[in-house]
């Protein structure tokens, strides 16, 4: 990256992060249309917050990606269609692309958690690889990621993106703090990891019938999607 980046929007930060995910897990529908990329920033899964935007809101942060060389238009198709160009922008490698990935859709987590949700983009052999990329990201000028100190009754630093700006890492720590005896997160995100496996699968399943329906001149009409 030959100069700092100007600071990402939500709604751009989200945008980014749909299209490096579904780049690796519905890869068949990928490049993304204006549809796709509006329906994957509005999932109930795997997304912290959770968000409620218009197509409108998308295309906007579409363009703002665009200006800055993150986001291009894919040709030879007859919906317009997008990329991302994250890590040729950024100049980082694809291990630390997915960790800026769950990162941008996901919020602040442990070191374990983002091995766990960023499998589907890259598989970290343990902890300690994902910490060594972490902190590649810490030392870039400027920082793109931060070590928030523990919250009160948690064990483990949870880390956060600077895609959007600086933070308060003293106050976003502090919203993690757990009752005593509460289950760690990171318990519940296996099962929610597996349930977004499932429905990427059937997405993918879906773009496939669809596209073997149209090549046959049959209209088909699938049960809409809930993710």
């Amino acid at each position: 990256m030959t100069q700092p980046l100007r600071e990402l929007t939500p709604i751009e930060a989200r945008v980014l992060g749909v299209l490096v995910e579904k780049q690796h897990t519905v890869p068949d529908t990928y490049p993304l249309s204006l549809n796709a990329i509006t329906a994957g920033c509005n999932q109930k899964t795997a997304r912290s917050p959770v968000m409620s935007v218009t197509e409108g809101e998308v295309q906007s942060a579409i363009d703002g990606l665009k200006r800055l060389s993150l986001v291009m238009e894919a040709s030879s198709s007859r919906v317009t269609r997008y990329e991302h160009n994250l890590n040729r922008v950024l100049g980082v490698p694809s291990q630390a692309a997915a960790l800026l990935t769950v990162l941008l859709l996901r919020g602040p987590q442990t070191v374990a958690e983002l091995r766990l949700n960023a499998a589907r983009l890259h598989g970290f052999a343990d902890n300690s690889s994902v910490e060594a990329f972490l902190d590649e990201l810490v030392a870039r000028t400027p920082a793109l990621v931060v070590k928030l100190p523990c919250a009160p009754g948690e064990r483990e630093n949870r880390w956060m993106h600077l895609m959007c700006g600086e933070v308060n890492v003293e106050q976003v720590a502090a919203t993690f703090a757990r009752a005593p005896g509460a289950a760690p997160a990171g318990e519940l995100d296996v099962l929610r990891a597996e349930q977004q496996r499932l429905a990427d699968e059937v997405t993918q399943l879906r773009a496939i019938v669809e596209h073997m329906a149209a090549d046959l001149g049959i209209s088909i009409d699938l049960p809409s999607s809930q993710n």
